[in-house]
């Protein structure tokens, strides 16, 4: 007791000498009164001395929230921002390279006490940020929409040519003596080679996103021959697989596009747009596949999209550069090692250790992984897999009920599923309401922990309102299929669906 008495007596006066005198201990000064405490409190319970508020405690928050809104991850993973966050610098605090924001005070702490560990002279980043001729963020706002909407035309045209099939089923089945059933495997085995797409992503981080755009519509225009020209199902089949598997870069590779070319606070109408061309081809899909078949022949739709996925590979070939931000700093070093003569200049790609089958297999097996690990996840997996599904049994329902109920043609049929199309725009146009209304969520958020960041169930309020309308909307689409109702009234059901 005794000793516990001298020691905190000891510190106390410590303490109102140090404010006497204004003076701040140094770092030393505090390990060693750590030490003193240590050493004392083997003797019996001593109190944890007082210590005045470091210079990393006192810009921690500020340092996180401006981490929090700088740091930026890439579509695949890499951070395209610099390691250091320059906002920062002058106060010694060195950014993470990654994702979220902050980290704890004593990673900062780290980091300035090592910073040399961090900001290497001969690693090439951009010179001045988006600002450097390179970066694609500096590039002209009309090509960054040119870009877009070569991006988007090629989303449509690998999703359109998923719908388009579906207006041949008669000719095929009386072509090839096929039964429905079997003629439909065309549509599942493109979805299905679709699914698998993600496989491309981990070949754009090697090699970047324009050699596998020209790559996978080069194999999409050549796996288009054999469906034109196939004399049976089987042909058609495998064909439409492999289409399927070609095509399905520009949907899991593309969207990365759209965020090496735009900040996180610009995103939003290039995204949106982008987002809603892959909805846009399935609506449009049979109302084009239709007045193919009656005014031309069923073959033709496959002509239709050699023709246009040809364009698109002039397009890209011509029009579209390079945007992944590895990519081009590793030719940047390689520039600079040209001009200079010194080979110590590197990107930070050139470092990476990463094998393709070993990256492309961690790839395949990470989406399962979180399918097994992650209950949210699954959850929200299977309700979009649900919406898709049901979305394509439209594609067999539309025909069924307006050509039975309603004596439409084939091509009337097609203009029925203007009114999902309708919707799924009115869907975009709103898109940035809910980026406001998660922006006030994040804002509220701010102002009770002073924390600015982004959380996960900011996105689901949208879902929320969207889950109604897709339940009301199938049961007005069903309960009013029947003749004696007039057929705008299960298309507005249908549009309901759409937009929810």
């Amino acid at each position: 007791m005794a000793t516990a008495t001298t020691t905190t007596t000891t510190t106390t006066t410590t303490i109102t000498d140090e404010k006497t005198a204004g003076h701040e201990r140094t770092d030393d000064e505090d390990r060693s009164s750590s030490r003193d405490s240590s050493s004392s409190s083997i003797k019996g319970p001593t109190l944890e001395p007082i210590r005045p508020a470091s210079r990393i405690s006192r810009k921690s928050h500020a340092s996180q929230n401006r981490l929090s809104l700088h740091r930026v991850r890439s579509n695949n993973g890499y951070g395209v921002d610099d390691l250091v966050d320059r906002s920062s610098e002058e106060d010694g605090v060195a950014g993470g390279g990654g994702g979220g924001g902050g980290g704890d005070i004593e990673a900062v702490s780290s980091q300035v006490d090592a910073p040399d560990a961090l900001t290497d002279p001969y690693e090439v980043t951009w010179d001045g940020g988006d600002n450097d001729p390179m970066c694609p963020r500096s590039m002209p706002q009309w090509r960054k929409w040119l870009v877009i909407f070569i991006t988007s035309v090629g989303s449509f045209c690998v999703t359109n040519g998923s719908a388009v099939y579906t207006a041949s089923y008669a000719d095929m089945m009386s072509e090839f003596n096929s039964s429905r059933i079997v003629v439909t495997l065309g549509l599942s085995f493109y979805v299905l080679g679709i699914a698998l797409g993600p496989f491309w992503s981990p070949l754009a981080e090697f090699y970047g996103r324009r050699p596998i755009y020209l790559a996978s519509f080069l194999f999409f225009m050549i796996f288009l021959i054999p469906s034109a020209l196939a004399k049976n199902i089987q042909t058609m089949i495998v064909s439409r697989f492999f289409q399927g598997l070609a095509g399905s870069a520009f949907l899991s590779v593309s969207g990365g596009t759209v965020s090496d070319m735009f900040t996180h606070d610009k995103m939003l109408m290039p995204m949106a747009i982008f987002s809603l061309s892959p909805f846009v081809g399935p609506s449009t899909g049979p109302l084009i596949g239709g007045v193919m078949v009656m005014f031309v022949q069923w073959r033709w739709m496959h002509y239709y999209l050699l023709i246009l996925s040809g364009a698109l590979f002039l397009s890209i070939a011509l029009l579209v550069p390079e945007t992944y931000h590895p990519v081009l700093l590793k030719r940047k070093a390689a520039r600079i090692r040209k001009e200079t003569g010194d080979e110590r200049y590197y990107a930070p790609i050139e470092r990476s250790t990463k094998s393709i089958p070993k990256t492309v297999g961690l790839s395949l097996l990470r989406p399962f992984q979180i399918l097994m690990f992650e209950p949210m996840a699954l959850i929200l997996n299977i309700y979009t897999a649900m919406l898709l599904g049901l979305l394509y049994l439209f594609f067999g329902a539309f025909p069924l009920i307006f050509t039975t109920n309603h004596d439409f043609n084939l091509w009337q049929v097609g203009l029925t599923f203007t009114g999902l199309l309708v919707a799924m725009i009115i869907a975009c146009c709103v898109t940035p309401l809910w980026n406001n209304f998660r922006y006030t969520l994040k804002e509220r958020r701010r102002r009770r922990t002073g924390v600015l960041k982004d959380e996960p169930e900011d996105q689901l309020p949208q879902v929320i309102v969207g889950a109604p309308l897709i339940t009301g909307g199938l049961f007005w689409f069903g309960f009013t299929s029947t003749p004696e109702i007039h057929w705008i009234v299960p298309l507005i059901g249908s549009g309901v669906f759409g937009l929810g």
